[in-house]
């Protein structure tokens, strides 16, 4: 399925390993999108993921790099948040709520559109949604207590084997970890249950294989830095801002891990609030504010 070209402030970007069959990606010329009908992943010779292929609709193949960003055009975000009633105490109306408290922001009343028809919580696209729900009222809109509801719709689910499904999860105990982190004891049960995949390899050698792998992520973590330095060096204010976004994601992660041999707990806090200050000062710059 072809359609229009969108402007870019009507797209959603994700990092390239989680798009999907059924997304409708921005293509790399700019002229069009086009909707994705498979996704394969291409290993490097070290066995670790260094392409993501998407197949379109048409047959074409288009490759990116993990860890790079791809834009997708969101589904339904025309629909009002209003367009079902959502029954009272329910995920539905809590999101419904809180967009109607932030009617100027598109992300908010976009996400909000596509999960008004009801919120399975064991659909991998509605986690991301409700991960991406709480991540931007944490970063764009500073509503620290709806981004902790939001992020507790995640928190409160088990860790059940689906690593797809498992990183939005993931995501959410990261949030509510950050927004806890006076509370020390609430603080840490989010933490604790954000590891519980770590144990998850049952197989002696494999798991000692993977807790080394988690490790060398965990002490030199990929926070973007030549992606953020290009995009502020070409002036790309928008670009670098989706880029800080994706970098407060993994500070956040690695705080709620407990930090690494590298990066302590305090320094990650201290980093994060650059960060949030970081994105602020970009989205001034953005509106002309």
């Amino acid at each position: 399925m072809m359609v229009n070209r969108m402007d870019r402030t009507g797209l959603r970007a994700v990092p390239a390993e989680v798009v999907v069959a059924g997304d409708v990606l921005a293509l790399p010329d700019g002229d069009a999108t086009a909707e994705v009908t498979g996704i394969a992943v291409v290993n490097d010779d070290f066995g670790v993921p260094a392409l993501v292929v998407a197949t379109l609709a048409d047959g074409r193949q288009v490759r990116i790099a993990t860890g790079s960003m791809a834009y997708l055009v969101p589904v339904d975000s025309e629909l009002g948040v209003s367009a079902v009633a959502a029954d009272h105490g329910s995920p539905e109306e809590l999101v419904a709520q809180i967009a109607q408290a932030h009617p100027d922001s598109d992300t908010l009343q976009g996400v909000a559109a596509r999960l008004a028809r009801g919120i399975n919580l064991k659909s991998g696209s509605n986690l991301q949604d409700l991960h991406q729900f709480a991540l931007t009222l944490l970063v764009d809109e500073g509503d620290t207590a709806s981004a902790l509801s939001v992020a507790d719709l995640l928190a409160g689910l088990p860790f059940d084997g689906n690593f797809g499904r498992w990183k939005w999860i993931e995501g959410g105990l990261a949030i509510a970890a950050y927004l806890t982190r006076h509370d020390d004891a609430r603080s840490a049960r989010y933490s604790a249950a954000l590891r519980a995949a770590d144990d998850a390899e049952t197989d002696p050698l494999r798991a000692k294989t993977a807790a080394m792998y988690r490790q060398r992520q965990l002490n030199e973590p990929n926070v973007y830095d030549p992606e953020i330095l290009r995009a502020s060096a070409a002036g790309r204010t928008d670009v670098e801002r989706d880029w800080r976004v994706l970098r407060i994601g993994v500070l956040l992660y690695l705080r709620a891990h407990g930090g690494s041999e590298t990066l302590s707990r305090d320094v990650l806090e201290r980093r994060i609030a650059a960060e949030l200050a970081a994105v602020t000062a970009l989205d001034g710059r953005l509106t002309g504010r």
